[in-house]
């Protein structure tokens, strides 16, 4: 069932656990978060990237989403991510998405402020959810982001520029990165712990592949209630889409669709580990 991603969040932020955003780039990707959700009873953001949003359309994967959801009892909710094209980003607000996170990260305070107060003001009319990105995550995904920390601002200053652009969720520098970690990362949940002391809006962890499991108890101990993961999901796409065709040369098959079933397959069981290791499997129902 499709509800506000503010909603699963701030549950999440009230029991404890936290809620996985999962980058889905087709169908496939889309029906695997669905079943993974629907079998762990978890709740879960699906979440596409501003690449795969201007590839597919932004009314296209709502209507896909909805399709889903509305056959779901699970809460699931459609969330735009890493985005700093105010013209896309309007147009996912149109098409009636869930959320949107709105990246400033490349511009200076004052004009990122502006672009996302404008933001809000679209949104909030629309009953969509804005997640704020003012300080950079390091890290290049689907050609958004920077190898390099551009932004970064004191905690009591991110929270004033939330608090005076309205927004519904805040996503801070935490030492994490996009992409697979070639050194290990230096880790800030005490700067959750920090932000959470100065202010109730739900906090967002991006660059989720590769954390330990202990590191991510860590986040969400600390407070954190979002998780973002997208090259997860890529490798197990594209390994089990490697490892299905072979074995179907090998054994001459020809037909796609056990294929692709194979690979929803593989998917799910990566997003269900997921799931089952942020706290949120056996939590459908705690929206609020």
């Amino acid at each position: 069932m499709r509800t506000s991603t503010k909603s699963i969040v701030h549950a999440a932020q009230d029991g404890g656990y936290a809620v996985g955003a999962f980058n889905i780039f087709d169908g496939l990707t889309l029906r695997a978060v669905v079943r993974a959700a629907g079998e762990k009873r978890s709740p879960a953001i699906v979440q596409v990237s501003a690449r795969t949003a201007k590839a597919l359309g932004p009314r296209f994967l709502a209507r896909m989403f909805e399709e889903l959801a509305a056959g779901s009892d699970v809460p699931l909710s459609l969330h735009l991510d890493h985005c700093p094209d105010l013209e896309l980003t309007r147009a996912v607000i149109d098409a009636g998405w869930s959320s949107v996170l709105f990246d400033a990260s490349h511009l200076e305070l004052a004009e990122a402020a502006e672009q996302t107060a404008r933001v809000v003001s679209w949104a909030h009319p629309n009953g969509v959810d804005v997640e704020s990105e003012i300080e950079n995550i390091v890290g290049v995904e689907d050609g958004v982001g920077s190898d390099a920390l551009a932004h970064s601002y004191a905690d009591e200053e991110l929270v004033r520029v939330a608090r005076e652009t309205g927004v519904d969720l805040l996503a801070p520098h935490l030492g994490t990165a996009h992409g697979q970690y070639k050194l290990p990362p230096v880790l800030l949940p005490q700067r959750v712990s920090h932000l959470r002391r100065l202010t109730d809006l739900p906090i967002v962890l991006h660059g989720g592949t590769g954390l330990k499991p202990e590191e991510f108890r860590s986040f969400i101990s600390a407070g954190v209630s979002k998780i973002n993961v997208s090259t997860a999901v890529k490798h197990a796409y594209l390994d089990a889409m490697e490892e299905s065709l072979g074995s179907a040369r090998e054994a001459g098959r020809r037909e796609p669709l056990p294929i692709l079933g194979e690979v929803e397959r593989r998917v799910a069981d990566t997003v269900a580990s997921f799931l089952e290791l942020f706290g949120s499997a056996g939590r459908a129902g705690g929206e609020r």
